[in-house]
């Protein structure tokens, strides 16, 4: 039976980016408000920023593991996609919907492990599908630069 690839492909990146959508959900909106309050750390972009790279991030993402998803037997690999997955929609209920900072801070070092351990993992199998994680490597850096920094400058 041939699988229709197309439809996996959408599979994995409308489901990484409903991984964005809902942890906005759970974590009650109203970013805006919160993080303009927030004193920022140099360097910080504007709020609207956000959205914007997440959602380019999210369809990389996806279609890395897509990408790692047609290949073989890939479970254990895929298993450390959806861990950090999982991880990832758990930064912004604790950053904004629970508004602590120091947490969120520790569940983004949790993700950028999970992160490194994924690419290379996906390196492993599909050379491809570890570049796409590199810009989302380099965001959560930059994003826990912004993270800890606000944590210090908010106590």
């Amino acid at each position: 039976m041939r699988k229709n690839r197309l439809s996996d492909l959408l599979l994995y990146v409308v489901g990484a980016e409903l991984v964005g959508v809902l942890s906005a959900v759970v974590s009650g909106g109203r970013f805006g408000e919160f993080y303009g309050k927030l004193v920022k750390p140099p360097f910080s972009p504007p709020g609207w920023i956000f959205p914007i790279v997440w959602a380019v991030l999210y369809a990389l993402m996806g279609l890395s593991a897509y990408k790692i998803g047609v290949c073989g037997d890939p479970r254990n690999e895929l298993r450390v996609y959806y861990a950090q997955l999982a991880v990832n929609f758990l930064w912004s209920p604790v950053f904004f919907g629970l508004r602590k900072l120091w947490w969120a801070a520790a569940v983004l070092t949790v993700l950028i492990v999970l992160v490194l351990i994924m690419t290379v993992l996906f390196g492993k199998i599909r050379r491809s599908a570890a570049l796409l994680n590199i810009p989302y490597l380099l965001w959560l850096i930059y994003a826990a630069y912004l993270n800890f920094g606000t944590a210090v400058l908010n106590p």
